[in-house]
C-alpha cells in the first residue's frame, strides 16, 4: 500500500518505521529540516507508562485556581479571543469527575504500556541507543496532603497491573541518592519502577535513519497546504512543491492537525499547551538525578539524559505562541536547583519550548476516520514519546489491514462523535 505520513516527530516517524517493515511504500512529508525539530527536540525525556494521567481529574478546577496565584505555578493562561481554546478548556472541566478520570487513565495506560513492551522489542531488535535508563520514574511529594491524596492514582495501577512503590523519605533517596542532600525537602513518593527514560530526538532521528534502511522515504522543507479529497475520501496532500498522492494519508501534525481536517468535518479537539525545558550540564554526578524525579508540586520532571540534565514542565495556554518566557525558565531553574543543588550549572543551560497537542480528556487520537484514505495519530500532549511505538506498531497493523494488538476502544475520534 502506498501511505504518506504527514510530519516527522516521534509520532510519524515511528509509524514510518514500522509501516515500512511491514512492507508498505512509504513517504513522510516534513516542513522542517529533519525529523523531531519541533515537540519531539527537547521534552522532559519520560517513558513513563505508569504516569499516564489525564491532567482532568477531580478537584482539578480547584488545584488550578490554585496554582495561578503560585510564583512557580505549572499552569499559565494567556487570555485570548480564542473560541477553539474555550471550547477546549469547557470540554476538559467536563472531564474532571472520578468516572471520567478513571476511563480517561486506563485507555492512556493501555496504550502506554504496550507501547513500552514495543519499545523494548525494538531496542532489542535493532541495538538502537539514544541514552536510555530504566530505572523507573519517582513521583516526588513536598507535602503529606500530597502523599495522602495517592489513592486514585494507585488505584487504577492497581487495576491496569502497573507496578508501583510508596515509599517515605528514606526509601525515595535509596532510588535517588543525591535527595539526601534536600531531604527536608519532601516527605515521600510514588515510585513506577517500570518506567524508563531516554532522549526522544536521538531515538527519533535514529529511528528514520532505521525507517529509511527499511524503504521508507522522508521529503523535507515540505509545506502542506491541505488534503487532497473530500467527505468521500482522501487521495493524497497539495503541498508548495506539488500534490502527492496515496492510498492512505496519516496526519500525525500534532497541534497543528485539527486545522487540516476541519475542511472535511472532522471535529478534532486538539488543542496546544506549550510547554517548556532547560538542559543542564552535569558537573557532579553524585549530585544528579538517577532517573527521572516528577516534583508534584510544580509539575516539573528532572531527566537525567547521558551527562545532561532534562528539566521540563509547565502548562502555558497561549495559542501557536512560541516565545520564550522568562518566568517560565525561573520556575525550571528553581526545581533543578531545589531538589539537585549540584548536580548541574544552570547558568550553561539551554532554554527551548515546543507545543504539546492536547486533547481534553488526555487520550490520543489514533486509527481510522469516517472518511476513506484519512487516518489520525495526534493528540499524544506530554506522552508522545511513552506512547510513540506502541502508536507506530498499532498504526502499521490497521494499516495493514490487522486486528491491533491493543484495544482500540475510546482511542479513535469516534468517541468524539
Amino acid at each position: 500500500m502506498n501511505v504518506l505520513i504527514l510530519g516527522s516527530g516521534v509520532i510519524g516517524t515511528s509509524i514510518a518505521y514500522y509501516a515500512a517493515k511491514a512492507g508498505h511504500s512509504v513517504t513522510v512529508l516534513e516542513r522542517q529540516s529533519a525529523p523531531a525539530m519541533e515537540t519531539s527536540f527537547a521534552n522532559a525525556g519520560e517513558v513513563s507508562p505508569g504516569y499516564s494521567a489525564p491532567w482532568a481529574g477531580p478537584g482539578v478546577p480547584v488545584k488550578a485556581i490554585k496554582w495561578l496565584l503560585m510564583q512557580h505555578s505549572p499552569l499559565v493562561i494567556k487570555p485570548m479571543l480564542d473560541p477553539a481554546m474555550w471550547l477546549w478548556g469547557l470540554a476538559m472541566l467536563a472531564n474532571c469527575n472520578q468516572r471520567s478520570y478513571e476511563v480517561n487513565k486506563a485507555r492512556m495506560v493501555r496504550l502506554a504500556e504496550y507501547s513500552r513492551d514495543q519499545l523494548k522489542a525494538l531496542r532489542a531488535a535493532t541495538g538502537i541507543q539514544y541514552d536510555h535508563r530504566e530505572q523507573g520514574t519517582l513521583q516526588l511529594f513536598r507535602t503529606q496532603k500530597q502523599l495522602d491524596g495517592t489513592a486514585n492514582d494507585v488505584a487504577v495501577l492497581q487495576q491496569s497491573g502497573v507496578p508501583y512503590q510508596l515509599l517515605d523519605r528514606d526509601g525515595c533517596i535509596t532510588h535517588e541518592p543525591a535527595l539526601a542532600r534536600v531531604r527536608d525537602k519532601f516527605v515521600g513518593g510514588l515510585r513506577l519502577p517500570g518506567d524508563e527514560t531516554g532522549d526522544c530526538f536521538l531515538f527519533t532521528q535514529r529511528l528514520a535513519e532505521l525507517a529509511k534502511q527499511a524503504g521508507a522515504t522522508f521529503r523535507f522543507g515540505v509545506d502542506i497546504q491541505g488534503l487532497d479529497g473530500n467527505r468521500s475520501g482522501v487521495r493524497g496532500v497539495r503541498t508548495a512543491q506539488g500534490p502527492f498522492s496515496a492510498d492512505r494519508t496519516v496526519v500525525c501534525l500534532g497541534s497543528y492537525s485539527p486545522a487540516l481536517v476541519r475542511p472535511l468535518g472532522i471535529r478534532l479537539p486538539v488543542y496546544p499547551v506549550k510547554g517548556f525545558s532547560i538542559t543542564v550540564p552535569i558537573t557532579d554526578a553524585s549530585g544528579a538525578p538517577e532517573s527521572t524525579v516528577m516534583d508534584e508540586t510544580f509539575k516539573v520532571a528532572v531527566t537525567r539524559l547521558g551527562d545532561r540534565i532534562r528539566v521540563g514542565g509547565t502548562a502555558q495556554l497561549s495559542g501557536f505562541d512560541l516565545t520564550l518566557n522568562a518566568g517560565r525558565r525561573d520556575t525550571l531553574d528553581h526545581v533543578v536547583t531545589d531538589l539537585f543543588p549540584a548536580g548541574g550549572d544552570v547558568n550553561q543551560a539551554t532554554f527551548w519550548t515546543g507545543l504539546r497537542p492536547m486533547t481534553p480528556d488526555g487520550t490520543p487520537v489514533i486509527g481510522d476516520t469516517p472518511v476513506p484514505g484519512l487516518m489520525l495519530a495526534t493528540g499524544h500532549g506530554t506522552l508522545g514519546w511513552t506512547m510513540a511505538a506502541g502508536t507506530g506498531r498499532v498504526m502499521a497493523d490497521l494499516l495493514s489491514g490487522k486486528t491491533a494488538e491493543v484495544d482500540m476502544e475510546g482511542l479513535t475520534i469516534e468517541r468524539y462523535a
